[in-house]
């Protein structure tokens, strides 16, 4: 790494959002000195960061210019309809090609977008008042209509939409000017505009039933969209924002789904960007001259034990593989130290309510070898489905399979193709693995993952008192109070789901040094996967 890497990793990630921010808003070199020199970094080190960082924003985006695109994941089962999005190469296009009624920034606080304003005095009753002149890709006009349509169609059995358990929440839509929306809510969230953010409940045209057209009102237009092979998407020469991109004409995204070939695209010139690096290729990818995409942002691999199947309907099985997993190992052997520790529960260190006294299981071989004893497990034959397509599930299934074999389990590893994981085995085998994307709030993330009647509820993981408690928490305003309650529910979630979480992983992607525009986002890889609309090429 070069002293402007090194000197850049030593800030806090609240630290690298700031000096995103002030650079965003026109900070001079001297200002950025400061920040940095505040934040105990030494002087000369400070000098070259401020002066690198001022540089680069100092670039004026320029138009124009094509670029290609290659995902981890695709098939045939791939959507322009955001609320079915589910891979990286669906947030991509939805991101690019759809607005919502708010976006993420670099902190995760929702900003207005297609709303001008969300309004409450209860947090439970919200007035969305939006934006005016914005037409969508056919040239129709947004209005209110169409955010009516949009969120009650999460309510709809029909839509299998991926974020129902949250727009359960949703008591009732309803139009009340043009430009304006009221929407009723079972019970007070204060997350509410957070949730607005979210690719799921990005905005469709009113009465859409075709979603292979991918009519929004975004920064890029759909011009050819093959499920399972490719996508093409153009620049949208009406796009409502100013001052804004588009700046690339065209971007093409398809799949690669083997890691080595997809890093060997983009060593010879052939993609422009390339999602999900392996750790192991990242020094092969800088030292080509590449650029790479480091976010910490609360993804994670997680091992899968259904609790309603064989063996997991025997918590002491659970408890047995939670002491088996090697986290340490994980983090270094396996994540190359571009990982956290993680507890078994899915709120990130980098939240402000993630609970901080909440120790993961100790890796403890005889602890594990006594449960498993008890349960009588001992000797048998345990199969465990793992795919390329869950990052690092395989190796680090090996991890696992190496520490039960010292202690009398055989853990059959079952390595299976990316190409139809995610329908064949994910949520269906006994036990697997997960891999899953960072969300804006613990009350997104408990919701699509761990409250009762969540359709990704990966364990089957049912706690009447945490469903319980996690609805009284939405409608807590007080900070302190909420975190009471998330700390529970994680402590709730380590001791009880099925879910092992060895680790938070850092996001890692990579992109040729012509492109600009780039810099992580805590909503996820490639900038939450809405970076099409900010990439510029130096050479266009």
């Amino acid at each position: 790494m070069s002293k402007i890497e090194i000197g850049y990793e030593k800030l806090s990630a609240s630290e690298k959002a700031k000096l995103d921010r002030d650079l965003r808003s026109g900070a001079s070199r001297r200002d950025v000195m400061k920040m940095l020199l505040a934040a105990g970094m030494a002087t000369t080190l400070a000098g070259y960061i401020a002066t690198d960082a001022t540089k680069a924003f100092a670039q004026t985006p320029k138009k124009g210019g094509k670029i290609r695109v290659a995902t981890y994941a695709s098939s045939t089962a791939d959507t322009l309809d955001p609320a079915r999005a589910i891979f990286n190469i669906d947030y991509i296009r939805v991101n690019s090609i759809y607005n919502g009624l708010t976006r993420l920034d670099d902190t995760l606080t929702p900003q207005m977008e297609l709303a001008e304003a969300l309004e409450t005095d209860d947090a439970k009753r919200w007035i969305i008042k939006l934006r005016k002149n914005v037409t969508f890709h056919d040239g129709s006009a947004f209005g209110a209509d169409d955010v009516v349509f949009t969120l009650n169609r999460h309510k709809d059995p029909a839509t299998a939409s991926s974020a129902k358990a949250i727009a359960a929440q949703i008591a009732s839509v309803t139009k009340t000017g043009d430009y304006e929306v009221a929407v009723e809510l079972t019970g007070a969230n204060a997350d509410f505009p957070a949730l607005m953010g979210t690719p799921a409940f990005l905005i469709v045209k009113n009465a859409t039933d075709n979603f292979n057209k991918g009519i929004g009102t975004g920064a890029f237009k759909i011009i050819e969209f093959s499920p399972g092979t490719r996508s093409v998407m153009s620049a949208n020469e009406n796009y409502w924002k100013e001052g804004s991109g588009p700046y690339v004409e065209q971007i093409e995204i398809f799949a690669i789904q083997e890691e080595t070939a997809r890093v060997n695209a983009l060593l010879a010139g052939d993609v422009d960007i390339i999602a999900n690096v392996n750790p192991r290729a990242a020094t092969q990818v800088t030292d080509a001259g590449h650029q790479l995409l480091r976010t910490v942002a609360g993804q994670y691999t997680n091992l899968i034990i259904r609790l309603d199947q064989e063996p997991g309907t025997n918590i002491k099985f659970v408890q047995a593989m939670k002491h088996l997993v090697n986290r340490d190992l994980v983090k270094q052997a396996v994540f190359r130290g571009f990982a956290q520790i993680g507890n078994d529960q899915p709120i990130p260190p980098s939240n402000r309510f993630y609970r901080k006294d909440l120790a993961p299981t100790a890796y403890d071989p005889e602890k594990a070898k006594g449960l498993l004893t008890e349960a009588g497990l001992i000797g048998k034959t345990i199969p465990i489905v793992a795919s390329p397509a869950a990052q690092q599930s395989v190796e680090i299934a090996m991890v696992l399979q190496q520490a039960a074999s010292q202690i009398g389990l055989n853990l059959d590893v079952q390595r299976v193709p990316a190409d139809g994981y995610w329908s064949n085995y994910w949520l269906k085998a006994p036990i697997c693995f997960g891999n899953i994307n960072p969300r804006p709030t613990p009350d997104a993330m408990f919701s699509q993952f761990y409250k009762s009647d969540a359709a990704w509820n990966e364990s089957q993981f049912k706690n009447e008192k945490f469903d319980a408690m996690l609805t009284e928490a939405r409608g807590i305003t007080d900070d302190a109070k909420r975190m009471e309650i998330y700390s529970e529910l994680q402590g709730m979630v380590s001791a009880e789901a099925g879910t092992i979480i060895p680790t938070f992983y850092d996001g890692l992607d990579a992109y040729n040094s012509k492109l600009k525009g780039i810099h992580p986002l805590p909503s996820g890889n490639l900038m939450g996967n809405s970076f099409a609309e900010y990439v510029w090429l130096e050479e266009a």
